[in-house]
């Protein structure tokens, strides 16, 4: 039996083959009967040595062979914005381990774990028609929502749809995060259905904070960080919009903050001020203010609807034109 599992989305990767691994038998006939390899390194010797053995006191035996299919991923298109060309060229013999593994014997299960591939990917293609293909991609708005509300179910809760789209929103598409922060959830609220108010109350704000450092690298124009910590948050599953509208909202935290800011003002006054409820962000946006003059932030302003037109227009793909105003925002340094 041959499995190809693919995809960014690593906790629904894992559940489906820890699923797999449960045809082996209890954890005591999986640990004599499992076999992992790496796939950029295997050869068809190895893989024939460890698929022909004969399961140990068990029906079947397991092997899983991780970024296999990763060896054979054609190159990247040159030319293309915000994608690197792979610096290797495609390695020859995918035909040897194709023949192979169309002969593993019954009593192997042969599973690949790979990250995300393409339709033209030589061995995938060869392979696919032959095995159990399961994809796994991020999860973002509908999927996601109807994910936790599943998942939530299975457990014994319920939640409403207002405290759905604010766990969305904080978290994201990172399954791993999401469901730590269900499961405290679901013992805080004990029984009870779970409000907005509830996660606000609970959930760890792990990428609501991470939003907040890539805005602050970006008004700072630490362009490094701040390029690094927008594409966490993408691969997270973080929206652009969702990132475009936190930066226009903490420039407006310091057009307010330069409108009502006196001399002798505290980061405790600006918060009572200003509606906030972290003196945290009071303080950084009192910071911040001192940096940026209004004939700045109009300008940043500027930038971001011209952004916002560029994405709903289709000009740029929406990650690509947030890109580029984080690059462009980065180099126009802040007047005092």
């Amino acid at each position: 039996m041959l499995y190809i599992l693919s995809g960014q989305d690593d906790f629904s990767l894992t559940q489906s083959l820890d699923k797999i691994k449960g045809e082996v038998g209890d954890p005591e006939a999986l640990a004599t009967n499992l076999t992992v390899l790496e796939g950029p390194q295997v050869t068809v010797d190895q893989l024939r040595s460890v698929c022909e053995a004969a399961p140990f006191v068990a029906e079947k035996r397991l092997v899983v062979v991780k970024g296999l299919l990763q060896r054979f991923q054609p190159p990247d298109r040159p030319g293309r914005p915000g994608r690197r060309r792979k610096s290797t060229s495609q390695p020859d013999g995918y035909e040897a381990l194709v023949t192979y593994i169309g002969t593993i014997p019954d009593s192997t299960i042969l599973v690949l774990v790979e990250g995300e591939i393409k339709s033209t990917n030589p061995l995938f293609g060869a392979l696919s028609s032959k095995a159990k293909v399961q994809s796994f991609p991020l999860l973002r708005e509908s999927g996601l929502k109807q994910w936790v509300q599943n998942r939530i179910k299975a457990e014994g809760g319920s939640i409403s749809p207002e405290a759905v789209d604010l766990l969305a929103r904080l978290i994201g598409s990172n399954l791993w995060i999401m469901s730590s922060e269900i499961s405290k959830l679901l013992l805080f609220t004990d029984g009870k259905r779970i409000s907005k108010e509830d996660v606000k109350r609970v959930v760890g704000y792990t990428q609501q904070t991470s939003i907040f450092a890539v805005v602050d690298a970006i008004i700072e124009s630490r362009t490094k960080t701040a390029s690094q910590l927008l594409q966490q948050l993408l691969n997270e599953g973080a929206s652009t919009s969702f990132l475009m509208g936190m930066l226009a909202r903490q420039l407006r935290l310091i057009v307010r903050t330069k409108d009502i800011q006196t001399a002798r003002m505290s980061a405790n006054e600006l918060r009572s001020r200003l509606g906030l409820s972290s003196e945290f962000v009071a303080k950084k946006t009192l910071e911040q203010a001192r940096h940026y003059s209004l004939p700045r932030l109009r300008q940043v302003y500027q930038q971001l609807l011209e952004t916002d037109l560029a994405i709903k227009t289709g000009k740029y793909e929406p990650e690509l034109a947030l890109n580029i105003l984080v690059a462009e925002l980065c180099q126009q340094r802040p007047a005092s």
